[in-house]
């Protein structure tokens, strides 16, 4: 392996999903987790369920506004990047996409962060889900309902990029080193996108548990 780009696209998984090795790193793919009716119901209720704000967060000693709406559900808050988001209670639609997304994790989730994408330059840059509150090597599922973005994995080290096609109704878990080892983004775009919905489901450790 070396330092130049080598993007793969990951699109052939069954509707059961697999395990994918990565270099130091860990997924599971299921680009069709839920089906297609499944998805376009999630994404109505949750549309109108969830809170979504426009939260600011702190980048490079300022306080900016993120380029898209979240909620944050749960049991417990989560502090990152400066920002502290108290949860908001459980929906019953979330516990359902949660309870599935735990039976191909193999784990509990506590929380889940909501981001909501308006349109094609609403984005997540490069960052890792890697604060102590998530514990060693943690194991996030993201679940995708909406119009269909682009996610992007970057090796810290070499470089490497793996990409995936977020479909409506895709699941993908990083797991083992993923979030030591790998930076990940959904990018901007500026062809015309429909709003887009993704979960990521967590679990976060007491902060009396962290040593």
């Amino acid at each position: 392996m070396n330092g130049t780009d080598n993007v793969g696209l990951f699109e052939s998984a069954g509707k059961t999903g697999e395990w994918i090795t990565i270099p130091q790193g860990r997924l599971y793919w299921a680009p069709h987790y839920f089906s297609a009716q499944q998805a376009d119901d999630y994404f109505k209720h949750l549309l109108n369920e969830l809170n979504w704000r426009q939260q600011s967060i702190r980048m490079f000693g300022r306080q900016v506004l993120q380029p898209r709406l979240q909620a944050w559900c749960g049991d417990v808050q989560y502090t990152y990047s400066g920002l502290t988001m108290k949860p908001e209670p459980w929906t019953p639609t979330l516990l359902a996409i949660k309870a599935a997304c735990e039976q191909a994790a193999g784990v509990s989730f506590n929380s889940v962060l909501a981001n909501l994408y308006r349109h094609g330059q609403d984005y997540m840059g490069f960052h890792q889900d890697n604060e102590k509150e998530l514990g060693y090597q943690p194991v996030i599922a993201s679940v995708s309902f909406g119009e269909q973005r682009r996610f992007v994995l970057k090796h810290i080290e070499t470089k490497q990029k793996i990409e995936f096609a977020l479909h409506s109704g895709s699941l993908l878990i990083m797991a083992g080193e993923t979030q030591t080892c790998w930076s990940h983004s959904v990018p901007k775009t500026q062809k015309p996108m429909q709003p887009r919905i993704n979960l990521t489901f967590r679990q976060i450790m007491p902060t009396d548990n962290i040593g």
